[in-house]
């Protein structure tokens, strides 16, 4: 893997990408994967950010704690954000468009409070129990766990990529793959078709809270802490923007708006400030010439014939003499 990674890395890293930008880049790009799969089946969910830091908090405390091995704590992380998904998934999936993102929303804020009181909440009911004031420090409130030791290498992050690129390609070529898109198109005639679409949208959730929750896990053993404020809303509204710049044609997509999205501010760093300007016209750019993302083969179609037209159009130069 290092004779791929070392030309890959000198290529790179003249334009400012080295391997901790790339694996960052890598992590996101399994962000934005997470994402994908409830749009493909026609949710608009913005829970990947509390899934992520379920599977981050998890994770850490099993390699710490526990000296656990980072695959282990990668199973543990990724299970526990699938079972905490299940109890979510059944009555939230009942909402739809603008209603289900707030409500996953809602559910991200819940577990970022709950991240920053678990500690008193555990204390207070062992205080209970034991009859005697009790203290407890396990995830030290909004200062986070500090002190993870760094496990995640970037040729786990490209063999993690490889293997779901593998399974979302079988996915889509499955009946259960088939059932996504339908549902997408139309939940109602895919209910009469016979399509199950409680079980497929549950089972869309799960898998997508999984994939945050592997992503999570990845996260904390490449920054060696991690705290509640690094979940909030603008790592869900970041997580949307992958999907957005790179779209949702294709599974590919996501990955490549991930990968642009976290290696512009190190790629424009000579711009500065002026960073996150260039970040939102790029979005805005996008959002408005190409609305199916930049994975999209129709959409630079239709674009290229626009400017054709208007080439076209535009009068030519005036050739007589005065």
């Amino acid at each position: 893997m290092d004779a791929v990674l070392t030309p890959l890395l000198d290529i790179l890293r003249p334009i400012g990408i080295t391997e901790p930008v790339l694996q960052f880049m890598l992590v996101n790009a399994i962000l934005g994967v997470s994402i994908y799969l409830t749009l493909h089946a026609g949710m608009f969910s913005l829970a990947s950010a509390g899934f992520m830091a379920i599977g981050a908090y998890v994770g850490a405390l099993l390699t710490q704690q526990s000296d656990w091995p980072l695959w282990a704590a990668l199973l543990g992380g990724m299970a526990a954000a699938g079972v905490i998904a299940v109890p979510i998934g059944l009555p939230t999936l009942r909402l739809r468009d603008i209603y289900l993102a707030i409500a996953t929303i809602g559910f991200g804020e819940v577990v970022r409070v709950l991240i920053l009181n678990f500690d008193d909440i555990a204390a207070s009911v062992l205080t209970t129990l034991q009859g005697e004031r009790v203290r407890f420090r396990l995830i030290e409130g909004a200062r986070g766990i500090k002190g993870i030791p760094t496990l995640t290498e970037t040729w786990h992050l490209i063999l993690f990529l490889i293997v779901l690129g593998y399974l979302l390609t079988r996915l889509h070529r499955s009946r259960f793959g088939r059932a996504m898109a339908a549902i997408r198109q139309d939940e109602t005639v895919a209910a009469n078709m016979g399509i199950n679409v409680v079980y497929v949208k549950n089972m869309v959730f799960i898998l997508s809270a999984v994939l945050a929750g592997a992503a999570g896990v990845f996260s904390a053993h490449l920054t060696r802490i991690i705290t509640p404020a690094a979940f909030g809303f603008d790592k869900a509204v970041d997580i949307l923007a992958f999907a957005v710049l790179g779209g949702t044609s294709t599974w590919i997509g996501p990955i490549v708006g991930a990968m642009v999205l976290t290696a512009m501010p190190e790629v424009l760093r000579f711009l500065k400030e002026f960073r996150g300007v260039f970040n939102g016209l790029v979005l805005l750019v996008v959002i408005v010439y190409l609305p199916g993302g930049l994975v999209n083969p129709a959409g630079w179609s239709r674009l290229w014939q626009r400017l054709g037209r208007a080439q076209t159009a535009s009068p030519s130069p005036s050739t007589g003499v005065d």
